[in-house]
């Protein structure tokens, strides 16, 4: 109690000390004297910086409040100053606080002083997102100071914080707790420590953002002497902390694993300054842990392209030609020819699919034609074993790059003559003699379809002739098609320009495919004529008869059959009747000729056929004589009688 000024006075105040008296007297009975207490901590607690006392003393509110024990160690009363209590037990900075008390206060036998709470006073500096002091529960670890710093930035060296408590450093890998979540691995706190993270030293010494991609594919230990250097054909290449019990495969691992072009059949490991060749390949396949090198701090890991050496494993399938990614692919026993090649990219647009071969380990070859299978031929994918090769061959003949010297002569059907574009084009035996005609265009506007003419290569030069023209017109089955074989020859002869035009032209008509008009005709000559055409398609053909034709004695020598036949035809009656009958039937190689009626000799008539008209007529002689002819249309041919 602070001390009185004056005693109390009168009656009423005495009967009022008296009932103070007593109840003082209770509450000493049922309290005792003052103590302190700890809240349950212990007497031997001893305070430390950032510790909160609980300081009452009934009557006196100025008392009754929390003391925080400052950067120095001390609380500071009210109406005294500051007590040093840092490192003492609760019982002694109670005693201190009550003798510094009693220099103000009087009756502090009821003083309680009690430890509330425990706080940690901890700095945070480094790679974190907040650096600065923080206020921390008492019983807070790293972890949690970290935590209330706003964490840990990208680039912070886990393996390397610091711990500073007065001029005493000590190092610990942080990493190795967030791996393991064992506590023991962090340091105890006190309050003032200095918690530092260091950046590592990939970070460089410009200050920038990074991202977490950026600092992993540096690796993790870029100056420290025990790093394991990864580099070559690797996703991320750097310097990574070496940890006991690692691996070479660990460590490529770390380092984002090996690229497509890596050689993995020639990893070199360089340890103690011996450079090792490791196989992955072979370990990968057999799992022999004799094969792994084993890793020591500071050692090299490269990785050389695929480029440098020939690949080849147990389970290696090669790929070549027109893919579009050639080289050597791992394939499981049961891989299928399609997959491989899906995994080469696939046939490029150059690609033969009708002609892919298999080229065996054995040595020996098998054709396969996937074209066809791809249109639903049931015939099976072929076997593919590893140390097989596929070989995909190139078109033989493509718009932008034409080589006839690439097609060889058992591949190959030459179109020669009248179509648009002639020349030597691959054959398959899937095409038919109308697909061939395609490819070259088709016949051009002179060609003669009627007489294609087809060179069987296979059967000693045979020619055979196939009249395209009737079947496009009449129509049949493709099967009614002649085969063409590769090493055939077809030619489409071309129709002759008229005789009149050019003498010269009728060289090119192949006798076998002509018929011959002459006499009193428009345009004589050497004609082409096919099965279809009939008398008058010639006699039209050669411009009809002339105005001094004697019709009534064509005659059509028939040379093509046995013996010799000679027809007689009247066209006159023809032409007077229209009887179709009347009209001869002609084939290649006859001949029609036309006589003249006005310049003809005498003894051209047979006697049988004529009559003599003699004496006072205006034209005696002999005269052609018909059944139905009189007495007077004698008469008038002869120029009737004189005068």
């Amino acid at each position: 109690m602070r001390r009185p000024c004056a005693p109390l006075a009168g009656s009423g105040a005495l009967a009022l000390a008296w009932f103070c008296a007593a109840l003082i007297a209770l509450a000493l009975g049922l309290c005792g004297p003052a103590r302190a207490q700890s809240a349950g901590t212990g007497e031997e607690v001893r305070l430390r910086i950032g510790d909160v006392l609980a300081i009452a003393l009934p009557g006196e509110p100025a008392l009754n409040t929390d003391l925080n024990v400052d950067r120095r160690g001390r609380v500071t009363l009210p109406e005294v100053g500051a007590v040093d209590v840092a490192g003492r037990t609760l019982a002694e900075a109670s005693t201190l606080i009550r003798n510094a008390l009693a220099r103000a206060y009087r009756d502090l036998d009821r003083l309680n002083v009690t430890l509330k709470d425990r706080r940690l006073y901890i700095t945070v500096l480094g790679y974190v997102d907040k650096p600065g002091e923080v206020d921390l529960p008492g019983d807070s670890n790293v972890q949690q100071a970290i935590g209330a710093a706003g964490g840990l930035l990208q680039g912070a060296q886990l393996d390397r914080l610091q711990v500073r408590r007065g001029t005493r450093t000590s190092v610990f890998n942080y990493k190795r707790y967030l791996d393991t979540g064992d506590t023991s691995l962090l340091p105890q706190l006190q309050p003032l420590d200095i918690i530092f993270v260091p950046a590592s030293p990939a970070t460089g010494n410009v200050q920038i953002n990074f991202d977490s991609r950026t600092l992993t594919e540096q690796g993790d230990a870029a100056e420290s002497p025990t790093a394991v250097k990864v580099f070559g054909e690797v996703s991320r290449a750097g310097s990574f902390a070496y940890k006991e019990g690692l691996s070479v495969v660990d460590m490529i691992m770390r380092a984002g694993g090996v690229t497509r072009f890596s050689s993995i059949d020639q990893v070199r490991v360089i340890d103690g300054g011996e450079p090792k060749i490791f196989n992955l390949r072979k370990y990968l396949d057999t799992g022999d842990a004799k094969l792994m090198p084993p890793l020591k701090p500071g050692a090299t890991i490269f990785i050389p392209k695929q480029e440098d050496e020939i690949r080849r494993s147990v389970r290696t399938v090669y790929v070549i030609g027109e893919v579009a990614r050639p080289g050597s692919l791992e394939a499981p026993p049961d891989a299928r020819l399609v997959e491989i090649l899906a995994n080469a990219g696939g046939p490029t647009r150059f690609a033969d699919t009708t002609r892919v071969k298999i080229l065996k380990a054995d040595g020996s070859v098998q054709q396969f034609n996937l074209f066809a299978y791809t249109e639903g031929d049931k015939k099976p994918l072929p076997e593919i074993l590893p140390g097989d090769a596929v070989f995909v061959p190139e078109k033989i003949e493509a718009s932008d790059r034409p080589s006839w010297l690439k097609l060889p002569p058992n591949r190959a059907v030459e179109v020669m003559g009248a179509v648009q574009r002639t020349g030597r084009y691959e054959w398959s035996d899937e095409m038919t003699l109308l697909d061939l005609l395609g490819e070259a265009g088709g016949p051009s506007q002179n060609g003669d379809i009627a007489h294609l003419q087809i060179l069987k290569a296979r059967q000693g030069g045979k020619a055979i002739s196939f009249d395209l023209g009737a079947f496009i017109t009449t129509g049949g089955k493709l099967s009614d098609l002649p085969k063409i074989e590769a090493g055939d020859v077809i030619r489409v002869p071309s129709l002759p320009d008229s005789p009149v035009d050019n003498k010269a032209n009728w060289v090119q008509l192949a006798k076998g495919d002509a018929i011959y008009v002459m006499g009193q005709v428009g345009a004589p000559g050497r004609y082409a004529f096919n099965k279809s055409m009939t008398f008058m398609d010639i006699l039209t053909a050669a411009n009809g008869p002339t105005s001094n034709a004697d019709l009534r004695n064509v005659r059509v020598s028939h040379r093509n059959q046995p013996g010799s036949k000679v027809t007689k035809v009247n066209l006159a009656q023809y032409f007077a009747t229209g009887d179709e009958k009347l009209l001869p039937r002609v084939r290649t190689g006859d001949v029609i000729f036309v006589p003249d009626r006005t310049n003809k000799e005498w003894f051209d008539d047979p006697a049988e056929s004529t009559v003599r008209v003699l004496g006072a007529v205006g034209k005696p002689g002999r005269y052609r004589f018909a059944a139905n002819m009189t007495l007077l249309d004698l008469l008038a041919e002869a120029g009737g009688p004189t005068t």
